[in-house]
């Protein structure tokens, strides 16, 4: 094999061409770089403006979602309030159970009451009073009696019943008899 002998230019014009195509490969190659690096920006803007419109959404939604149940419980407040806002007075709440009694058809025995007092539920200051009675009347009656009563004081609660039923050779000389205690609630505004 012939040894190719170039001149000093040719040489030159060689090294001139393998660094041209050289160039230019790294021209191509830095061009392809730079267009993948901006697509890629152009997703990652796109991901991250889509991901901020993903979390408003979501936080409008739970903000929205959390003022409903503020201003459902404000509601909730503001009725219980308004339901609680009467002053005990023990004369008006027994006057109520004479009502109901009547009502349901029942003889009151033996009523009282307590004093008013103050009384803490769950952190709210609240006005009580405690009521017993003793009561007769056919047992139909005394359970209707006890569920007047619990719709009928709206902000009472009846903390124990006893209903006394008499043995059934007795029974017709002696009706049933029922011993109830209700504490009720009020609320004032200071």
């Amino acid at each position: 094999m012939k040894r190719l002998k170039l001149s000093k230019i040719g040489w030159i014009i060689l090294g001139a061409g393998v660094f041209v195509v050289v160039l230019v490969g790294l021209g191509v190659t830095r061009s392809q770089q730079m267009k993948e690096q901006t697509g890629l920006e152009e997703e990652l803007s796109i991901s991250e403006t889509r991901m901020e419109k993903l979390e408003l959404t979501q936080l409008h939604q739970e903000l929205e979602l959390l003022t409903e149940q503020v201003d459902e419980a404000e509601t909730e407040l503001a009725e219980a309030k308004t339901r609680l806002d009467q002053t005990v007075i023990s004369a008006d709440v027994v006057e109520e159970v004479f009502d109901i009694a009547q009502y349901s058809n029942i003889i009151i025995m033996d009523i009282s009451s307590t004093p008013i007092s103050d009384d803490a539920v769950e952190d709210v200051e609240l006005f009580t009073t405690a009521i017993s009675a003793s009561v007769t009347g056919e047992l139909d009656d005394l359970i209707d009696f006890v569920t007047n009563l619990n719709n009928g004081l709206s902000t009472g609660h009846i903390s124990s019943v006893q209903i006394s039923i008499p043995e059934s050779d007795v029974l017709d000389e002696v009706l049933p008899s029922a011993s109830i205690q209700i504490t009720v609630y009020s609320y004032e505004e200071k």
